[in-house]
């Protein structure tokens, strides 16, 4: 039996259709005395902290909770909500980092019915108005003092009244109230924000617990998860923004419990593996620290380790993360691609401390992406690799927790060299893809069988299609079959909130595709059972589905692995008419140690040119190295030539793997870290193209004007 039909066969109690509160519970049950979370002490004024409800950490230090415990706070939570009024025509939004009480509440809002938004903790306050106005959320879970403060200094501007405002950490509203207002009144006698009176409707998580304790009852509780159907909205989770305003896309219990099913076939601890092959099961612990507020960290770092009884912990922030893998020793985490570049940064800075371990790291470099590329290393290079692993690779793991099995990236594209150096060092990245609209995942790489370079074959009950009229002959012509990605399974959204007109145009009939159409995946009538509904005549009701247009290329390759290419709309079409694809230029600069940053541009233009932004630690020891006196100002070392000098060596290297026309004629080097703090990152780490554009206008005008 292939690992393929093994996983299509395999069956356990985490793979079912039900609602996500079922699949919680069911787990609890299950493993109710295994951790579930793991929280870090000294980093929060946790309302929730109790001898008998949250046992306070211990600064700097993890502290546990069951599943029997965490159970219990779900509950309780669920029950609070309902006492404020939260129902089933409810739209709770949550707007707070990442952390255990996110999980918790989450859980809450769906048992008792309620539909969750989310809410970036970095939203402006344009972006919080509108994430609040466009569901009309009428219950706000903000984390803490400063973003209470948010919250109230919009909520006067909302075209709905909030019934509810709930903060996670311990929070005097009535002191946050008055700053913003100052407790006078408005000039027409209303209470102004900064009144008593204004904040009567903010309690703290912990409130809300001692209101859930006094009037839970299990049979009440029941009826409440009863009431929900594995259809029924869950979420709305808005799209990022990049290419216009914010969608709420419409997200059901069933499409994120039928993609968490669909991920657990692939990824789940099968006993047909070899017993070396990792996998996820109870006895997995992960770290956790992108956005739940997006859909990858939400399914995947959330729902797909709850439904398994894995551990979740949850990171102090991105910024501790060598500390927190320290600590926790996790055996697998999800993040984005930008997390995996400032690790390798990290790991060779460490591993450049002297010339010596210099030459020694890049040795143990070369010597392992040898023998993970060759199918038959000989004894030669497995004795090298064998002197590379004691020297150099098992430091690394080691400070990374020495525990991690694989990775799991997504939410962008992952430089196919950067992955086969996490691959040669024991560290394998398992690279997949997926949008907000597919809950998220459509096709991952498999543990048994992971192939750099690709996003893996798309996961079990998934149907994908290849469109090759929407791209040039240029892109076409890389090694057939692509075009843009189609998709259609039990994971896919059916649509917008509130927006008929977007989706309309993000999907087409089956019947309307083109004979020159290629599709690959799992047939409408070989649906094992998750989302695989039929007519009464026996047929199955997907094969009327229509199709997701996700916008992006990809190649569908001969052995069924998928590669992506680039956004449709992110395709640089030169003015001689050629189209590029930036994306793979840009990947390769992502383990170069010279360049921190590079956004390739050229869009009716003659040629493709480049910001870049340079890795100022690096090019100030190849200074000294060299014996070059270097200004100290940022600006001055963007604009020196022998700076210019040395950034067109890396980036006539990565000319020579790319066509003519793609290759990058002029660049400008700039000195700004393209961050989400200065909004030239999304959330999760994706360039911000149009906003680069505009606020480098300057420098791009410049490179065309030479």
């Amino acid at each position: 039996m292939s690992w393929q039909e093994a996983e299509r066969a395999f069956t356990d109690p985490a793979i079912a259709r039900e609602t996500l509160p079922r699949m919680f519970e069911g787990t609890a049950e299950r493993h109710a005395d295994r951790l579930a979370q793991r929280y870090k002490g000294g980093i929060h004024d946790r309302s929730l902290v109790a001898e008998d409800v949250v046992p306070s950490a211990p600064a700097g230090e993890y502290a546990d909770l069951t599943y029997g415990e965490m159970r219990g706070i779900v509950r309780n939570l669920a029950a609070g909500l309902r006492e404020l009024g939260v129902d089933g025509d409810t739209r709770l939004a949550m707007y707070s980092k990442t952390r255990m009480e996110w999980a918790q509440t989450d859980f809450a809002a769906l048992a008792a019915g309620a539909v969750v938004t989310t809410v970036y903790a970095s939203s402006s306050p344009n972006q919080l108005r509108y994430l609040l106005e466009d569901p009309e959320a009428t219950v706000v879970v903000a984390e803490n003092r400063e973003m209470l403060g948010d919250v109230l200094r919009v909520r006067g501007d909302l075209e709905h009244e909030l019934d509810a405002i709930v903060t996670i950490d311990d929070v005097d509203a009535e002191a946050v109230a008055a700053e913003i207002g100052g407790g006078e009144s408005t000039a027409d006698g209303e209470a102004s924000v900064g009144d008593a009176e204004s904040v009567d409707d903010v309690y703290t998580l912990g409130e809300v617990h001692e209101l859930g304790d006094a009037a839970f009852g299990e049979s009440t509780y029941e009826g409440w998860l009863d009431a929900v159907d594995a259809g029924d909205l869950a979420s709305l989770i808005y799209t990022s923004g990049t290419t216009g305003k914010p969608k709420g896309v419409r997200l059901t219990h069933a499409n994120f419990r039928d993609n968490v099913s669909q991920c657990y076939r692939r990824f789940a601890d099968r006993p047909d593996r070899d017993p070396e092959v990792p996998g996820i099961s109870a006895e997995s612990t992960t770290l956790s620290f992108l956005p739940l507020a997006h859909v990858f960290e939400r399914m995947a770092g959330h729902y797909m380790m709850f439904a398994a009884g894995a551990t979740v912990a949850y990171a102090e922030s991105p910024d501790t993360l060598r500390e927190d893998f320290g600590l926790v020793r996790p055996t697998t985490t999800t993040s984005v691609p930008r997390v995996y570049e400032k690790l390798y940064d990290a790991i060779r800075e460490q591993a450049s401390e002297s010339p010596v371990k210099e030459r020694i790291f890049e040795w143990a470099v070369e010597v392992g992406r040898a023998h993970h590329e060759t199918d038959d290393p000989g004894a030669l290079l497995d004795a090298k690799r064998a002197v590379a692993d004691r020297l150099v690779f098992s430091s690394v793991r080691e400070a990374i927790g020495g525990n991690i099995d694989f990775f799991i990236s997504g939410g962008g594209s992952l430089s196919a060299e950067l992955c086969a150096l996490y691959h040669a060092m024991d560290l394998p990245i398992l690279e997949g893809y997926g949008l907000t609209e597919t809950s998220p995942v459509i096709s991952v790489n498999p543990p048994e069988r992971p192939k750099v370079g690709t996003i893996g074959p798309p996961v079990v009950d998934t149907e994908i299609a290849i469109d090759g009229g929407v791209v040039g002959e240029e892109v076409a012509d890389l090694a057939g079959n692509v075009g843009e990605l189609l998709v259609r399974g039990p994971q896919v959204t059916d649509g917008y909130w509130n927006r008929p007109d977007a989706t309309a145009e993000a999907f087409v009939d089956a019947g309307e595709l083109s004979e020159s159409v290629v599709t690959a995946g799992t047939p409408p009538d070989e649906r094992v059972g998750i989302g695989g509904d039929r007519t009464d005549d026996g047929e199955s009701t997907a094969a009327a589905e229509p199709w997701f247009r996700t916008g992006d290329i990809v190649q569908l390759r001969p052995d069924g692995y998928v590669a992506f290419r680039e956004r449709a709309k992110q395709l640089l079409v030169l003015s001689t008419g050629k189209n590029v694809a930036p994306g793979p230029i840009e990947d390769r600069f992502a383990a170069n140690e010279f360049v921190e940053q590079c956004v390739v541009l050229g869009d009716g233009r003659k040629f493709v040119s480049a910001l870049i932004v340079p890795n100022f630690e690096k090019v100030a020891a190849w200074a000294d190295d060299s014996g070059i006196d270097l200004p100290d100002d940022p600006a001055a070392i963007c604009r020196d030539d022998r700076v210019r000098e040395r950034i067109q060596a890396e980036v006539d290297r990565v000319n020579e793997e790319f066509e003519s026309y793609e290759q990058i004629k002029r660049f400008r080097i700039v000195e700004e870290e393209f961050t989400e703090a200065n909004d030239l990152l999304t959330p999760t780490m994706k360039k911000k193209r149009r906003n680069i554009l505009d606020r480098f206008a300057d420098e791009v005008e410049l490179i065309y004007d030479e």
